[in-house]
């Protein structure tokens, strides 16, 4: 049972980390109001949104196994507090606050629609550090050996970054495209 749990696990892991990478590259496609052509923003948004759920769902999925393992000590404590685990402290600890930013996008996304608009962007740019950190856990923790797990891994890195890049890139297009505009209105 125990190395059921083990394996079960590290799958769960491995499927978070790129069920959240998906959810960054939505993110970032809707963040700058620029979707793809041909695509409605409301299905990028509404994929985004399910992909989330879906992350959350393997994350919590992950953590109840890591706790409920025995193999190694991470117990519950160490789910919400970083850096506190007896397994790899430093290294859950990364897994730890990628838990507890998810915590916080999830509350703050139920209750968009009671929250003022810049507080929920404020907590949402928290995904930016969210992704790193668990990209960090899995890399740490992917077990070293595997070479399917680091590619896993591997991968997410590159789609993330690729999109962030992508974002960082079309967001200066966004702010002079609006800055040209409203010196024509000044104008």
């Amino acid at each position: 049972m125990n190395e059921l749990l083990w394996y079960t696990s590290r799958a769960t892991g491995v499927v978070s980390l790129a069920l959240l990478t998906a959810v960054l590259v939505l993110g970032a496609l809707t963040a700058g109001r620029r979707a793809p052509h041909r695509v409605s923003p409301a299905v990028v948004m509404g994929l985004h949104r399910s992909l989330a759920l879906g992350t959350t769902t393997f994350l919590l999925a992950h953590i109840a196994t890591a706790v409920g393992e025995t193999y190694v000590n991470i117990d519950l404590v160490s789910a919400f507090l970083p850096f506190t685990s007896g397994y790899e402290p430093l290294w859950v600890g990364f897994g730890t606050i990628a838990f507890d930013l998810v915590l916080a996008l999830v509350v703050t996304s139920l209750l968009r629609h009671r929250l003022p608009e810049r507080l929920w962007k404020a907590v949402h740019v928290l995904a930016f550090a969210l992704w790193p950190s668990a990209v960090v856990h899995g890399w740490a923790m992917g077990t070293a050996n595997q070479p399917l797990l680091r590619g896993a891994t591997l991968a997410c890195a590159a789609i993330g970054l690729a999109a962030l890049g992508w974002r960082v890139v079309s967001t200066h297009h966004d702010r002079d495209r609006r800055r040209a505009v409203a010196l024509q209105e000044w104008s």
